[in-house]
């Protein structure tokens, strides 16, 4: 894939996800992808931080947007090649301290397979 369609697929990522539009956030996924994420596993640590497949991304973040409404990601930068995009972007929620985070979606046939975010 080129760099400016893996990047293309990234800001559709924001976008979908800051309007909270769920159904259109997950069909940038695979049906099987694989997603980490520490928040996860404070908030569900039986998973251990990972979720597999839309049914739990769906569930995961239908949780996040209802109880963070005012959670958005702010893009710092994107670095796309090969199959991969490597995002940092700022998250706020309204009442906490605002966090930088990266994460890096893995993608194939232009759908994200993996995720994987860290928190600075």
């Amino acid at each position: 894939m080129t760099p400016e369609k893996l990047q293309s697929i990234a800001f559709k990522w924001f976008e979908t996800f800051n309007n909270k539009e769920l159904e259109k956030l997950l069909s940038l996924y695979d049906e099987d992808a694989v997603h980490f994420s520490p928040k996860l596993k404070i908030h569900k640590p039986d998973t251990n931080g990972f979720v597999i497949g839309k049914d739990a991304l769906r569930e995961w973040w239908q949780d996040a947007f209802e109880r963070l409404p005012s959670l958005n990601y702010k893009v710092k930068s994107l670095t796309a090649n090969g199959d991969r995009v490597f995002m940092e972007y700022v998250r706020t929620v309204n009442g906490e301290e605002d966090m930088l985070v990266a994460e890096v979606l893995d993608i194939k046939e232009n759908k994200i397979i993996a995720s994987r975010v860290y928190h600075g």
